[in-house]
């Protein structure tokens, strides 16, 4: 499904035909993202989830097991605890969207016959807001059992489907057109309102810039380096290597942005070594550059600083203790064993 979360699909509209250098003044649109999920037959888990993310961090929670919806920032409780009215409205709006979207979980599930079972359905809408502009935008997407299952076009007023399962359904959503002014309607102007006021109390923390710590990996001696990235904010950034100044193409794999588990992200980009000769390792370097932050991170291909998994780490290491500390068995040194052996094995020949 095409989403505006960022786990693991990522929004990089703003850097198509862009160069880098474009990339620090890319404009930055915010969105809000509601997204509902129904399970059947899943035992110990709530029967619908229900998640809301501004710009791709997750602000609010509830289920079918809570009463009220949680706040998952500090700022957001902040809002909770100052706009108590507005708190309610959204609690109890998550609470009847629930409440209908299992009931249409239930009708879905009938009309194609799979009432048994374990079988999963989603919906994600998506609003999404450029505030130089003014311009607003989204969609409003539904999946069952991990795949598309219908897609809602706010310009023609209809739902789409790929799967021949979604056909009848289809053709049910588009007669009834008040179902499709009600999504309209919730993407332009409810979704929007909430987007905006969440964005009041949240915006130092989603306008925020943090810098990763960049590192050169290596898994085995002949595969390639990864020049690896992790802990930045916002997940605008782009990574290459270069030859001699000129960014490469060739022997170049990028991966995906990913989320850690704080909120920051991490990404990287794999250099092929099979061309490149030690001799030949200063002319590369790995390029990380994050959005709203002029100073590019330049990382050196430099063969003493590569992490391995067979030794070399290319980090320092503390200092080891003193040999008159108490140490663990954990902690003898290889030599000292060596040693030990070597003066047992001349005691027992002395006693021959």
């Amino acid at each position: 499904m095409q989403v505006c979360i960022n786990v693991p699909i990522l929004k990089f509209i703003c850097f198509l035909g862009m160069s880098h250098s474009d990339i620090l003044f890319c404009t930055v649109k915010h969105s809000m993202t509601v997204f509902f999920t129904a399970s059947s037959g899943v035992p110990n888990f709530p029967e619908v989830v229900a998640v809301m993310l501004n710009d791709d961090v997750e602000v609010g929670y509830c289920d079918s097991k809570l009463k009220t919806a949680i706040p998952k920032q500090d700022w957001m409780e902040t809002l909770r605890d100052e706009d108590p009215k507005y708190w309610k409205l959204y609690t109890g709006e998550c609470t009847v969207h629930q409440q209908l979207f299992k009931e249409e979980f239930h009708a879905v599930k009938k009309r194609l016959n799979q009432t048994g079972a374990v079988h999963i359905y989603q919906r994600l809408t998506c609003c999404e807001w450029d505030d130089e502009t003014d311009k607003v935008s989204g969609f409003n997407l539904y999946g069952y059992d991990g795949e598309d299952f219908l897609t809602f076009n706010m310009e023609t007023q209809t739902w789409i489907g790929p799967k021949p399962q979604a056909v009848i359904i289809k053709h049910l959503w588009n007669n009834d057109s008040a179902r499709n002014i009600f999504f309209t309607n919730y993407i332009n102007q409810v979704c929007v309102y909430r987007l905006k006021t969440n964005l009041k109390y949240g915006m130092s923390f989603l306008l925020r810039t943090e810098l990763p710590s960049v590192s050169l990996l290596q898994k085995t001696p002949s595969s390639s380096v990864s020049c690896h990235a992790t802990g930045f904010y916002p997940h605008r950034a782009m990574m290459f290597w270069r030859r001699n100044g000129e960014e490469i193409h060739e022997g170049v794999n990028h991966g995906e942005i990913l989320p850690n588990h704080d909120g920051t992200f991490q990404m990287s980009v794999d250099l092929d070594l099979s061309t490149v000769t030690p001799e030949e390792f200063g002319n590369y370097d790995c390029v990380f550059q994050l959005s709203g932050v002029k100073k590019d991170i330049i990382t050196k291909l430099d063969k003493a600083m590569i992490r391995t998994n067979w030794g070399k780490t290319g980090i320092k290491k503390p200092p080891q203790k003193p040999e008159s500390q108490n140490l663990g068995p954990g902690n003898l040194k290889l030599e000292n064993t060596r040693d030990a052996k070597q003066t047992h094995q001349q005691q027992t020949e002395e006693k021959r």
